[in-house]
């Protein structure tokens, strides 16, 4: 069985208010994805169905070929760390890798220290005496040294300054070429993790907007810039996220530029830039962009 998650429809209503509208996608085995979107957007939700947190409204939902409600042998093959991540105040670090070890039949113990070491955390300071960031440090330990088939973060950077976050995520590609699992990262720094990712899923109001292997995405779309004829004659019939009018220039964002694209916008003197998967998504979830639907 290659798909680790199979959503086939998947519906979330709370009373007149639906979350997520009939979502259909799968995760397979031994792959880095990237579940992104906006604040409210609807990943969180997602992640707890999955994680057997929340019942789906309608529709299927199976983790490993089975229900993941109740069922000991699906949720002993996931770990999900999620952005709140809560640990009795009363616990020590080193009281959380040992329950950590009860939970997760593949946890390494000793990659785990050595994990604690690289973020130089006090294995017998308490949990309620950590910092943001350390506890966020924590999580990242926990969820590395678990190997969980499954492992799921839910923006697991939280006070991490910007080393401590390239080691989180120089140790997960490390370990992950040596232990491959499936990885989901849902995550809004995304430019950080985009050379990581191996699909891309987004999330926009509840709905699936992309579900596209990564390296497809990237130099997909493209900004143009230059005079506004010349740029409604390049554009023609091309399908365009984003458009910004200044003087006698026109800014366009468009997605699916090819070889020959690249040959008529030389030919008419246009500047070309490309667009990060960070921008993309920007671009694709901002409601004051042109209001259409977009089909990558």
């Amino acid at each position: 069985m290659n798909e680790v998650v199979e959503i086939k429809g998947l519906t979330k209503s709370y009373g007149n208010v639906t979350a997520i509208h009939e979502l259909s996608f799968s995760l397979e085995k031994n792959k880095i994805y990237g579940l992104l979107g906006r604040n409210g957007a609807g990943k969180t939700t997602i992640m707890h169905m999955i994680t057997a947190q929340l019942f789906p409204t309608s529709g299927v939902l199976n983790v490993f070929g089975e229900h993941p409600y109740e069922n000991n042998r699906v949720l002993r093959q996931i770990c999900f760390i999620k952005e709140s991540q809560r640990y009795p105040d009363t616990y020590r670090i080193i009281d959380v890798l040992e329950v950590s070890e009860l939970f997760f039949p593949n946890f390494d113990r000793e990659y785990a220290h050595s994990l604690i070491k690289d973020f130089n955390l006090p294995l017998k300071r308490r949990i309620k005496k950590l910092s943001r960031g350390m506890l966020s440090a924590v999580g990242i330990v926990v969820g590395l040294a678990s190997r969980a088939p499954l492992t799921i973060f839910d923006e697991p950077y939280l006070g991490l300054d910007a080393v401590a976050r390239s080691l989180f995520y120089d140790r997960l590609i490390e370990d992950y070429a040596e232990y491959p699992r499936t990885v989901v990262l849902s995550t809004h720094l995304i430019d950080e993790v985009s050379q990581l990712l191996e699909h891309v899923i987004v999330i926009d109001n509840g709905k699936l907007i992309i579900n596209e292997d990564a390296e497809a995405l990237r130099g997909q779309a493209v900004t143009v810039i230059g005079a506004t004829a010349k740029i409604e004659d390049f554009i023609a019939g091309k399908q365009v996220i984003s458009r910004e009018s200044f003087g006698g220039l026109l800014t366009a964002t468009i997605i699916g530029f090819n070889p020959k694209d690249q040959v008529h916008a030389e030919k008419l003197g246009l500047e070309i830039s490309p667009v990060s998967l960070q921008q993309l998504i920007v671009h694709l979830t901002n409601k004051k962009s042109l209001g259409k639907e977009v089909t990558v």
